[in-house]
């Protein structure tokens, strides 16, 4: 990393800066607030706030991409305080051991790591999101929530769309994975737990996952029809544009999908053999989707 060492106590700024320079940081140092600014490209900013009469806000300002931290002798509202309120990362008080001074570098340069990974998350999601209709307010729903769909994309959006607007940490766990239920007993209350793949269950199963997800907070999907539970199902379908999803559909749906928007475009012959089937067996899909046929 590259680190500045702002401090006027030229024989501790050379300590420091020596001691970085064994873990292989590249640090330079400055006495004075003025000369500070005069450079931005630093990872790390090393801030001692016993220089005497200066204004530490226009370094924070200037170096706000960077982390922060204040090298202090005494907590008061002018060392401390205000500088954290002004874009600061954190303190540390002098003297100090060095391995703590790295501990806090470490910590915060991980935070910052993981709040870009997380924006870029949450920017691919809401991308990827904005073409799922919002058709139910997530907000009112009641948990444990099943949800039955083709579209495991529509239930993914709902999830996390649910644990935005309740403010509360997402976790995701597949029951494909055979450590899920020893996984979920182990989370805490206050997360909203999403998971998936309902359907690979055996029966026999089933009543235990319902009893173990009785007292959390959990949204359960399957891509089959759910008729086993006591608690709330949603069912989430589409019909239209839903070969823009990118996703692969079950052949009953895409049927369904085929006829509801191409039986005014072909005459029942032609759609019956694009489908494969015969007009007797398109009459009894009709009838089975309760699709009425539009003269």
């Amino acid at each position: 990393m590259k680190i500045l060492i702002i401090e006027n106590e030229v024989y501790l700024a050379q300590s420091i800066a020596t001691k970085l320079g064994e873990l292989g940081h590249a640090c330079e140092m400055c006495t004075s607030t003025k000369d500070a600014i005069k450079g931005t490209n630093y990872d790390v900013v090393l801030l001692s706030t016993n220089i005497n009469g200066q204004d530490f806000t226009p370094i924070i300002d200037t170096f706000k991409k960077s982390i922060v931290i204040l090298m202090v002798s005494y907590i008061s509202n002018d060392t401390v305080s205000k500088p954290l309120s002004a874009g600061a990362k954190d303190y540390i008080l002098k003297p100090f051991m060095i391995e703590e001074l790295i501990r806090k570098i470490d910590h915060y340069q991980d935070y910052e790591k993981l709040k870009r990974r997380n924006a870029a998350y949450e920017k691919y999601l809401n991308h990827s999101f904005s073409s799922v209709p919002n058709e139910h307010a997530s907000e009112h729903m009641e948990l444990p929530l099943f949800i039955s769909t083709s579209f495991q994309k529509y239930a993914d959006a709902f999830a996390f769309n649910y644990a935005q607007k309740k403010n509360k940490p997402i976790h995701f766990v597949s029951l494909s994975d055979p450590k899920a239920m020893s996984e979920i007993d182990s989370l805490p209350q206050n997360t909203i737990i999403y998971i998936i793949d309902y359907q690979v269950l055996k029966k026999s199963d089933k009543k235990s996952f319902c009893d173990l997800i009785s007292n959390k907070k959990v949204i359960v999907t399957s891509s089959d029809k759910i008729d086993d539970v006591e608690y709330q199902v949603l069912e989430m379908k589409s019909e239209n544009n839903v070969f823009d999803k990118g996703d692969i559909l079950p052949i009953e749906d895409y049927v369904r999908y085929i006829v509801l928007n191409y039986q005014s475009k072909y005459p029942d012959t032609e759609l019956s053999k694009k489908l494969g089937i015969s007009r007797k067996s398109l009459w009894e899909k009709r009838k089975k989707y309760d699709i009425i046929k539009k003269k």
